[in-house]
């Protein structure tokens, strides 16, 4: 009780003179809340799941805990452009990328060529991010190789490039080696903690999975604010 009434005392005065509150302070303070997640249904349909690599993170059966971010924190992404690296997909439509569809039937997927491939948001506008959630073809156990996500102001990504994410171990893609593990895909999505980069584009790499060559999507979701 000693250290208290001082603590409550500094906090109270600096919000009062409008300083700004180290991180510990404004969580204290209630600046965050678990941001609203809609996750699909799951598919429990059993598929063989052969794929071994060093590189790969221990499959998750837990729940996914709350994610914390700054009040008002929400998606947007859905209905902004999106490009690719490709002008017309094997399959589906870049729309369908930020349409609020998750499920893992075939008809909510939007299939890329073999290769490196990418998808393109467009956000109209800078946003502070602080999540981005990414849906691969989760219709059973595969593992997307070269998952790389990078935040841009530049619609061409070649200055101001800050890479989010990345399991390209070998530097195949070209963007740098990555330090995060390879995963297994599931309706739960892939959260992806940005820090509250300034961003306006948002760009997904992959490099075929384990099923086949093909790079494929569901759906991206970035949770951000507008910038003041």
């Amino acid at each position: 009780m000693k250290t208290f009434w001082p603590c409550m005392l500094i906090l109270g005065a600096a919000v009062l003179l409008g300083f700004a509150l180290p991180a510990a302070a404004a969580d204290a303070a209630g600046d965050k809340e678990p941001i609203k997640i809609e996750l699909p249904d799951a598919n429990f349909a059993g598929t063989p799941f052969e794929y071994i690599s060093d590189n790969l993170e221990p499959y998750d059966f837990k729940d996914r805990p709350p994610f914390l971010a700054p009040k008002g924190t929400e998606v947007v992404s859905k209905g902004k452009p999106v490009t690719a690296s490709v002008k017309t997909p094997n399959s589906g439509e870049l729309k369908m990328l930020v349409d609020g569809d998750k499920g893992y039937v075939q008809r909510s997927m939007v299939e890329l060529p073999q290769g490196i491939q990418w998808v393109q948001i467009d956000l109209g506008a800078e946003y502070e991010t602080y999540a981005i959630l990414l849906w691969h073809f989760h219709v059973d156990k595969r593992v997307y190789f070269d998952v790389v996500v990078q935040s841009a102001n530049d619609p061409e990504f070649k200055t101001g490039v800050t890479t989010l994410y990345s399991t390209d171990y070998d530097n195949s893609t070209g963007l740098g080696v990555g330090k995060d593990k390879e995963y297994i895909e599931t309706y739960k999505g892939r959260l992806i903690d940005t820090n509250g980069v300034k961003a306006r584009y948002v760009r997904c790499y992959s490099n075929g999975n384990s099923w086949d060559d093909l790079n494929h999507y569901i759906e991206i979701e970035v949770f951000g604010k507008p910038v003041k």
